[in-house]
Order: C-alpha cells, then sequence, then structure tokens
C-alpha cells in the first residue's frame, strides 16, 4: 500500500485527517453493531451531556510498523480494560473490552497509508473515546452515548526527545481521595489545562502534581507517570489510588523485574526523597519515557545526575528494550503484540 505523502522525519504531536473513523451508538439500551465512516464530523445537540457535564471518556494507544515491516499494536486489550472501568465510573453504558479491539484493529486496517514507516520515530495515534450525545439538562446520566475511534500519525510528544526536560511542582491538585484520578476521564484534564498553560509560559515542559490529601507525595504530571531510579538501580514508581494505571508504566516495570532482572519497588514516595534519585522519567503512551533532567519546587531545583543532556543508563535500558519489544528487534511476552493484517 502506498503511504500518504507526509514528511514523516518532521511530523510533529498534532492532528492528521486520516481516512476512516469507527462509530457506535448506544440508543434504546443497547450498542448498535458499529460501523466505519469517511465522516469526521459530529452532530450532537447543544444541550448534550458531553457538552453540559463533562460525560466523557477516552484512551490513547499507537499503532506502528515494525523494523520487518509489520503493522502492530501494543496491548490494546489493557485499553480495552482500563476503558471499561472509566464507563462505569462515568455511568457510560460499558462498550466491552473485546468490541474495542476489534473497532481499534478495524480502524488501523483502513488507514495503513497513515502508518509511519519503520525508522522515522513517528507512529498512528489512535484515541478511542464515548461520550453522553443526548440532551440532559438536569444532572443526570445521558440516555443516548456515542463509541468512537480515530487515528492520527504522530511524531514526538516531547520534543527534547533524550534530552531532559525541566518540570515544576504544581500549585494546583491534579484529582482528589476517592475521585477521578485513577480513570481516564475528560474532565481530569480539564482540569490540568489552566496548570499546564502556567508551566509552559514559565519555561516548564510539565508540572508535578503532589497529592491533594496531604501535598508530601509525588503522583504523577498532567499526562504521563512517574519513574525514578536509586543510587543502587532500583526502579520505582509512586503508589496512589488517584494515579491513571499506565499500561506503559506497568509494561516496563515488568520489563525491569522479568527480563532485565532488576529491583521494582512500587510505593508512596515523597516529594522530600526526590534528591535521593538519581535518574527519572515521565512515562506513558504518547511519550514511552522522556527523561527529565530538574524538578523546580518554588524556586528550590532538583537536579538528577542523569538526563540533562541524554537519557540516563537505567532509563535508557529500559526505553531501550521496551521499544525493541514493541517494534520487533526483540521477542515480546506472550499477548502484547496485535499484529494487524
Amino acid at each position: 500500500m502506498d503511504k500518504a505523502k507526509i514528511d514523516w522525519a518532521n511530523i510533529g504531536f498534532g492532528y492528521i485527517k486520516t481516512d476512516k473513523r469507527y462509530v457506535s451508538d448506544y440508543k434504546n439500551g443497547a450498542w448498535d453493531e458499529g460501523r466505519l465512516t469517511d465522516d469526521d464530523q459530529i452532530v450532537m445537540s447543544e444541550c448534550a451531556g458531553v457538552l453540559q457535564y463533562a460525560q466523557t471518556c477516552f484512551e490513547g494507544l499507537k499503532a506502528y510498523t515494525t523494523e520487518d515491516g509489520r503493522i502492530v499494536t501494543f496491548r490494546p486489550d489493557l485499553n480495552g480494560e482500563r476503558f471499561e472501568e472509566s464507563c462505569r465510573r462515568l455511568e457510560i453504558p460499558v462498550f466491552s473490552k473485546d468490541r474495542f479491539v476489534e473497532a481499534v484493529i478495524r480502524v488501523v486496517e483502513t488507514n495503513k497509508a497513515f502508518v509511519p514507516p519503520f525508522g522515522y520515530g513517528a507512529t498512528l495515534y489512535i484515541r478511542p473515546y464515548a461520550f453522553g450525545i443526548s440532551p440532559v439538562i438536569g444532572v443526570k446520566p445521558a440516555d443516548e452515548y456515542q463509541f468512537r475511534v480515530f487515528a492520527t500519525p504522530v511524531g514526538s510528544y516531547f520534543k527534547g526527545g533524550t534530552k531532559g526536560i525541566s518540570i515544576k511542582v504544581s500549585d494546583f491538585d491534579r484529582a482528589a481521595p476517592r475521585g477521578t484520578g485513577d480513570i481516564k476521564a475528560g474532565l481530569n484534564y480539564a482540569m490540568s489545562l489552566h496548570s499546564i498553560v502556567v508551566a509552559h509560559n514559565e519555561g516548564y515542559a510539565e508540572n508535578m502534581y503532589l497529592d491533594a490529601a496531604t501535598r508530601t507525595k509525588v503522583e504523577e504530571t498532567g499526562g504521563a507517570n512517574f519513574l525514578f531510579i536509586t543510587k543502587d538501580g532500583t526502579v520505582v514508581t509512586p503508589k496512589s489510588d488517584t494515579i491513571l494505571p499506565s499500561i506503559t508504566r506497568r509494561s516496563l516495570l515488568y520489563v525491569a523485574e522479568h527480563i532485565l532482572g532488576m529491583k521494582v519497588e512500587e510505593r508512596e514516595v515523597y516529594l522530600s526523597e526526590l534528591g535521593d534519585f538519581v535518574e527519572c522519567g515521565l512515562c506513558g503512551t504518547a511519550a514511552v519515557i522522556s527523561p527529565v533532567a530538574r524538578v523546580v519546587d518554588h524556586g528550590k531545583e532538583i537536579a538528577f545526575r542523569y538526563g540533562a543532556d541524554e537519557m540516563g543508563p537505567v532509563i535508557k535500558k529500559l526505553y531501550d528494550t521496551l521499544t525493541g519489544i514493541q517494534m520487533g528487534r526483540l521477542p515480546a511476552p506472550e499477548g502484547w503484540i496485535y499484529e494487524v493484517k
């Protein structure tokens, strides 16, 4: 198949319309069989539930071209499981994991021309989402919903690539205890928009959010989980009920412990101990792992030993191993790779 005429080497992280997207409607108590469509426009009531009360959730995953030319996706079943949980928490009728994976594969199949060739560091980003589409004026769930999946080719999420970024400790809270921090709800990200604009205006790439209850423990950024490396090479990630259960983070911890034989700790991480770590990285679907050079806490700078100019040795090993699995250079654990024929 001929590829779309795109400058793959210089593609940014933005929206480019592709050929097809998937749509399924929920009416009269059931999801319909779903369909592929050329139409990228959504028509809804001005009083739609999503517009009035932000009743929407989403996922993010990627399709890649491997080194041997196959097109694959990475662990979409876990995205489907997380999507089910997000639906339940937002009172959106559950769109099942199996149907979720099927929809993702169909969208990739019909947009193969937009899957970037191997070697450019670009991928096809896939965005499944669901939202209340029927009119709602009183505070309650909508009666009708729409599930959609679109795809768009993207480049690197952070412009620095392997060069470490600077982040700041935010004065805002991302999520409250017993709130929605552990699901991928659109409202969580809406709440982070002001603080990320503030951070960017001050010269930082991201925010470090602390726990809302005590503001002493590290949680995550607006779009990624943290990984820290101790002086003895232990991989540490924050543990909290208000952190999104990142699929990339879970995969990296598995790689660290079961493939690379590293010690792994998932525990509470205090702001006061950041200076004890030698490496720091942000992990997620969009970035995989981006090294962090420094964290600034209200004028106090915490610089990590590695990361200013390039990835530290442990984070680089994790990055190389996971991307090697994703790109087909290394064998994948069973069930991690879904090939798109």
